[in-house]
């Protein structure tokens, strides 16, 4: 059996990979920063900001936020832990999920006045003078995605955004956005368990345009890490204890899942995250890996998993033990569900 790769320690040459055709070049994995402030339990900012650090030197570029993270504070841990080292990131944050200072959330604007405003205030927050990739968070419904763009665009005439993106867009809204004006990536969740950008036309349509593909949670929001056995093993606050593929039934189904990954993973030689992974990776070129982490562990154990090389056999054969829709239950409670619009 090979060798488990479970970290790295030292310097690491990182894959580069284009986003879009605007001239936007990363690493091929990059970190998402969310769960360091909210979401998945109580961060340690020290640990995050040393996480950040670390990530850099192994030869992550892109770095990960949004405004609403925290809310408004993932922002400016990330801002604090780059002070010193901008030039060496691609700074990437989102708007249009609007919360209040109690954190309560307040609905999705995508008006040009508040895309202008929650610019500026991120940019703030950030303590930069311009924004690498600027993504509209959620699609708003009430606003034609002419509108939302076309104030963004205005952004990077101004010099405060380099290139555009967006979340959770369905197709036709991703060529109205592209036709207003270049759009350079677009990111939604894609992992292993789940797969539905492959069937409702979102990945073949970024394809098609020429849009670079960024996947969040690549590890199944960490449950293909293998380390979660049962919902007791999340923080009371945890996003998680609501998600509907964490509850009942639908927990029991999707650990078998990931006992299969496990094997599978244990065959290869490697961690099961490293597989997940190196999946994600194995998908093409134009698409980049998320994964969050606020731990230096986790993350040299998921850099690591930019080494491992699957073969076409190897991806067909995974891809037959979780095939597209495998996964019980949907990504979000129905009432807070705001994706592919």
């Amino acid at each position: 059996m090979a060798a488990r790769i479970a970290g790295h320690t030292g310097e690491h040459t990182m894959e580069r990979r284009s986003l879009g055709q605007q001239g936007l070049v990363v690493s091929a994995m990059g970190l998402g920063c969310m769960g360091m402030s909210e979401f998945y339990g109580a961060g340690d900012d020290a640990e995050s900001v040393a996480t950040i650090h670390r990530a850099l030197e192994l030869g992550i570029t892109l770095l990960d936020t949004a405004d609403m993270y925290g809310p408004f504070t993932n922002e400016e841990l990330v801002g604090r832990a780059i002070r010193d080292r901008r030039d060496r990131v691609v700074l990437a944050t989102k708007f249009g999920n609007v919360r209040g200072p109690n954190g309560e959330f307040l609905g999705i604007r995508g008006d040009p006045e508040y895309v202008r405003r929650a610019c500026d205030a991120s940019l703030q927050r950030l303590g930069v003078d311009h924004i690498d990739l600027y993504y509209q968070h959620r699609v708003d419904p009430q606003v034609p995605i002419e509108e939302t763009v076309g104030a963004m665009a205005e952004l990077v005439q101004a010099g405060k955004v380099r290139f555009l993106g967006l979340s959770e867009a369905a197709p036709a809204t991703i060529r109205r956005a592209h036709a207003t004006h270049p759009i350079t990536a677009l990111q939604t969740e894609y992992s292993l368990w789940t797969r539905d950008v492959e069937e409702n036309g979102v990945l073949a349509t970024v394809r098609e345009l020429g849009i670079g593909y960024v996947a969040y949670s690549p590890l199944g929001r960490g449950f293909l890490t293998g380390q979660i056995r049962t919902p007791d093993d999340f923080a009371a606050d945890d996003f998680r204890r609501v998600s509907p593929r964490f509850q009942g039934e639908n927990f029991q189904r999707n650990l078998d899942l990931v006992r299969e990954v496990e094997r599978l993973a244990e065959a290869k030689g490697v961690l099961p995250a490293q597989l997940a992974l190196a999946w994600v990776l194995a998908q093409g070129r134009d698409v980049v890996p998320i994964p969050g982490t606020k731990r230096v562990k986790y993350l040299e154990q998921n850099v690591a998993a930019a080494r491992v090389v699957l073969s076409p056999e190897e991806v067909a054969q995974f891809e037959a033990v979780l095939p597209a829709g495998a996964a019980s239950g949907t990504r979000y409670p129905a009432a807070v569900d705001t994706t592919h619009r």
